[in-house]
């Protein structure tokens, strides 16, 4: 493992029993985190981002099966722990998730106990990983607020989670996340629900609190422009696959995987003018348990061929970018 990467997920393959069928909700999954710096995973509600990054800490559903695959994450220590052969409940994965390893979930208002005060949630962390003096740990956590823009923190601390606001329960999530400075932190959907000057304020703290506490990231969204402002590099998520990877402006500024470009026409441009329009994506996401064999994107394909009807492998494109695409091999052409 690179010295450099944080985090190395190799053919994940997440799958769920449903009847006498099987869903791959993460089929084959490989990708790597950098030190300091952000993975966006980005794809359409459904493709599996949100099972990858609970599979990393091992918070998926009792009914989910890792079937394959292997994380490796760098502790702080500069040890190696291979988090794929770690069991759910045992006392190194809990060192790790928190501590290590945290997670802002995408709806605050089910992620915060209603019946207990806001700062008893967020020292919780700090009393379990950091064995501080609970005085010292309140202490961290009012610092902490007043660094994510929470009016009068002290006083807030003692408040039940409904006399927040959606932004500030949100803020409430990125201090828990936050309080024990952890390696990696993954965003999943964490602006869902917020109106857009709302949005813009969290990621702007997220990103000053990473850029403290020097944070890698996984950015979990379906929002391309939110990646284009957060990530310094880029994976397209599809049907449980991954079908392009690199660096943010190969992904942007030269889309490969016909999945890639139909997003990113499907996002407003400032200056793009009135007469062009948004095409939004034809079609729909395939049914998981009826998925046909082949390239999962080939039904929503207008540049698809013969050679479609098989799994196309990763192809690299340009040092660093990869892409899951037949018409990159030029097999049908």
């Amino acid at each position: 493992m690179n010295d450099n990467i944080i985090l190395d997920v190799r053919d994940l393959r997440v799958h769920f029993p449903f009847e006498k069928k099987v869903i791959k909700a993460v089929d084959g999954v490989s990708f790597q985190v950098k030190k300091g710096k952000t993975l966006g995973i980005v794809g359409e509600s459904g493709c599996g981002k949100s099972v990858t990054a609970h599979s990393i800490i091992q918070l998926t559903a009792q009914s989910a099966h890792m079937r394959q695959g292997e994380v490796d994450f760098l502790d702080r220590s500069g040890r190696i722990v291979t988090l794929s052969k770690l069991k759910k409940g045992s006392r190194e994965m809990r060192a790790v998730r928190g501590k290590e390893i945290s997670m802002v979930f995408q709806n605050p208002l089910a992620s915060l106990n209603p019946v207990h005060k806001v700062g008893e949630q967020v020292i919780e962390n700090l009393l379990q990983h950091e064995k501080m003096p609970k005085k010292e740990a309140k202490a961290r956590v009012i610092e902490m607020f007043e660094a994510l823009g929470i009016p009068d923190p002290a006083e807030r601390f003692h408040d039940y989670p409904h006399q927040f606001s959606g932004g500030m329960k949100q803020r409430v999530m990125i201090a828990i996340a936050m309080i024990c400075n952890p390696r990696l932190l993954i965003a999943d959907e964490p602006t869902t629900a917020l109106d857009v000057t709302i949005q813009a304020q969290i990621m702007e703290l997220m990103k000053k609190l990473q850029k403290s506490f020097n944070t890698s990231m996984i950015l979990i969204t379906h929002n391309m422009g939110l990646v284009a402002d957060m990530a310094d590099d880029i994976a397209v998520m599809y049907m449980g696959k991954i079908v392009e990877t690199g660096a943010k402006l190969q992904v942007l500024n030269n889309p490969k995987h016909p999945y890639t470009k139909a997003l990113m026409r499907s996002v407003p441009v400032l200056g793009m003018g009135k007469k062009k329009r948004l095409e939004p994506i034809r079609g729909a996401t395939p049914d998981h348990l009826n998925m046909h064999e082949g390239c999962a994107f080939l039904p929503r394909c207008d540049d698809c061929g013969q050679m479609c009807g098989e799994q196309p492998a990763s192809v690299q494109v340009e040092d660093g970018h990869w892409v899951s695409c037949w018409r990159m091999e030029g097999s049908h052409e």
